[in-house]
């Protein structure tokens, strides 16, 4: 049996290549306007929550100040991105990965357990058993897949004023069209967070074999 079946190897690499070109790009649009509201408008220093510092153009992408380029590259793999992520879940469900690999049991919920799985952690010990995953695992797994990357597809839905007429009701849902970039901002970075974290994971876990396995599918023990 495969580690990673041929779908997830598949969805892994073409996620991951929509995601850096999604973030980088959005960064350029971020330098367009800085600051963010709560609500369905706001413009002036004084209504903005937070105002983001501007991001460097060795981040961004193109690699020079361009809101209309910049909103090209957006636009071009916010498709594949979501059409993805609707795949990728599909046969989740399908094949009973979510359920038999990431969904959590009330065992796992015990403070004794979540303290265990901690401690276990912070030794840098990643083995588990009884499944392809620990707690924390599934938990950060969990939380993309279920929360962070959907809500970048919908909040990404409400801010573009194509959408509106058809998606007016998605943008009321989420508090206003600035609710909506607002939260699409937190949701980026919540995701750059577990990339790094992610990263930071793989290396310590060993890296060779973790790629490896993403490229060929590894076997199952």
């Amino acid at each position: 049996m495969k580690r990673h079946a041929l779908s997830t190897r598949l969805w892994h690499w073409v996620n991951l290549l929509c995601v850096v070109v999604l973030f980088m790009s959005g960064l350029t649009i971020s330098n367009a306007h800085r600051r963010l509201y709560w609500g369905d408008w706001g413009f002036a220093a004084e209504q903005a929550w937070l105002t983001v510092p501007r991001f460097p153009d060795w981040m961004t992408i193109p690699g020079y100040y361009s809101l209309a380029v910049a909103r090209d590259w957006h636009i071009l793999m916010a498709w594949p991105f979501a059409l993805g992520l609707l795949f990728m879940w599909i046969v989740m469900l399908a094949n009973r990965h979510f359920k038999r690999d990431i969904a959590t049991s009330r065992k796992e919920w015990k403070p004794a357990a979540i303290r265990h799985d901690i401690v276990q952690h912070l030794r840098l010990d990643f083995d588990h058993e009884g499944g392809k995953y620990n707690f924390l695992q599934k938990l950060a797994y969990g939380l993309v897949l279920g929360v962070f990357l959907p809500m970048m597809v919908f909040t990404g839905i409400a801010i573009s004023p194509g959408m509106e007429p058809t998606f007016g009701w998605l943008v009321e849902l989420l508090g206003g069209r600035q609710s909506a970039r607002s939260l699409h901002f937190i949701f980026a970075f919540a995701i750059a967070g577990f990339f790094v974290v992610h990263i930071v994971s793989v290396i310590l876990a060993g890296p060779i074999r973790q790629i490896r396995d993403m490229i060929t599918g590894g076997r199952e023990g």
